[in-house]
């Protein structure tokens, strides 16, 4: 029986990398004919011109880049301070409706919020909060630039906070579970010397818990890098690069997902399968990063 279950456990772990292989060995396939075509110029041009079969992923990239920032300081803020509310504030018999309410956001179909911030959403930034970022920017050096143009309501600021939303229950969720796990013994020692909440929160929950915490924040990052649906529906779909995080843009995913069907032409499907080839390497880059962080964070502990 314990051999069994050796070959059991071997073979699954085996079938993932064989299914992973799968995957990149398809996209960089898929991508040749473009990569072959455009060479580097892919990576770093802005034009996508089906007619003219003219192709560069920089505006697809930078959108992807900027609305996940976006997403990420807007959510990470926000998870972090509803874990801690949960775990040391929150009275009892508000912890559980609160947690259950958050485990329901995680829940709810991406095309769900992408229909609310088209038909919700968008014309309530349109109305009353970009004319307010631009009036309150106007003439200040660089945020003038960032919030600048016509409120069009959709774009690529609309994108980044329907996102944050949208990581804010995955990133709470697991952040409330790890801090769930400090010892108790830790924390009574730490109000026992006077120390206040925030106190025990900065040095003794977060270093205790830093690991998941990370952990939990690219698990968000990755859910806001691949986002399809809901940011197809309110950042613009314009291949194009704006300085203004007002005007419309478009991401990887919301690319393949508008044009894969209508592609017609041996290179322009090279190139959207490029883009799914560049969106797999920056997630790629995203978790090594992470790994990364999270071995130099053990071994300053082992110091």
């Amino acid at each position: 029986m314990e051999s069994l279950l050796r070959i059991l456990t071997r073979c699954a772990a085996i079938t993932v990398l064989i299914m992973l292989s799968g995957v990149i060995i398809s996209l960089i396939d898929g991508s040749l004919p473009a990569l072959k075509a455009f060479g580097f110029s892919f990576f770093h041009t802005e034009s996508w011109n089906p007619v003219t079969e003219k192709f560069g992923a920089a505006a697809p990239i930078y959108g992807t880049l900027v609305t996940s920032l976006i997403a990420m300081l807007i959510g990470f803020p926000i998870s972090i301070g509803i874990a801690v509310f949960i775990t040391e504030l929150c009275p009892p018999k508000l912890k559980q409706p609160i947690s259950t309410a958050i485990e329901l956001l995680a829940g709810i179909p991406s095309i769900i919020y992408g229909i609310w911030g088209l038909f919700v959403l968008a014309p309530l930034l349109q109305k009353y909060v970009q004319p307010l970022l631009i009036k309150a920017f106007d003439g200040v050096p660089g945020l003038s630039t960032l919030f600048a143009g016509p409120p069009y309501g959709i774009g690529v600021l609309t994108a980044g906070l329907i996102l944050s939303i949208m990581v804010l229950p995955f990133i709470t969720s697991i952040t409330r579970d790890v801090f769930e796990t400090v010892p108790p013994m830790l924390k009574e020692s730490a109000y026992g010397l006077g120390c206040t909440t925030w106190e025990v929160v900065r040095h003794v929950v977060l270093p205790f818990t830093k690991t998941g915490v990370i952990g939990g924040v690219m698990l968000g990052l990755g859910r806001a890098l691949g986002e399809t649906m809901a940011v197809t529906f309110v950042i613009g779909n314009a291949h194009r690069i704006s300085h203004s995080l007002l005007a419309p843009g478009t991401t990887i995913s919301a690319s393949i997902a508008n044009e894969f069907t209508e592609a017609d032409g041996t290179l322009y499907t090279s190139s959207l399968i490029a883009l799914g080839l560049i969106l797999f390497i920056i997630t790629f880059i995203v978790l090594g990063a992470a790994r990364l962080m999270l071995l130099r964070m053990k071994q300053s502990e082992g110091r």
